[in-house]
């Protein structure tokens, strides 16, 4: 039976380095983040990987992967994410994930889920949705 949770999450550091010649067009970059959730998924730090394509200054995409170690509607133990997403000129991001297949441990082994979020540009806590199934 499919669970929905949702919660938020915030942005706690975002370390971003070119990578390839300067000057080029499109612009490749990767990331390290990490995220603070909260709500259905709690857990004070994560850690993320992006790869981003800039198109333009302030339009691309993305794609990572994410490690969430905390609990899971009280249910504890860590978990990985494969992300994707996209953003525009308007401020606006937008990221699908979806758990990948054998990383839940724990009370979380065998975790299968898919969910999302949008950020709008000056937005301090990002809203974000999940379903999950565990075996």
């Amino acid at each position: 039976m499919t669970t929905h949770t949702t919660g938020r999450f915030t942005y706690a550091n975002w370390e971003e380095r070119p990578v390839g010649p300067d000057g080029t067009s499109p612009r490749l970059a990767q990331a390290a983040v990490t995220n603070a959730f909260s709500g259905g998924i709690e857990a004070a730090e994560t850690a993320c990987a992006y790869s981003v394509v800039y198109v333009t200054e302030k339009t691309g995409t993305f794609a990572g992967l994410e490690v969430v170690a905390g609990s899971l509607d009280g249910r504890k133990g860590s978990f990985a994410l494969e992300e994707r997403g996209s953003f525009g000129a308007d401020g606006t991001t937008r990221c699908t994930f979806e758990v990948v297949p054998g990383s839940g441990t724990g009370e979380l082994t065998g975790l299968r889920g898919k969910g999302g979020f949008t950020h709008r540009q000056g937005e301090q806590s990002v809203p974000y949705t999940f379903d999950y199934d565990l075996d």
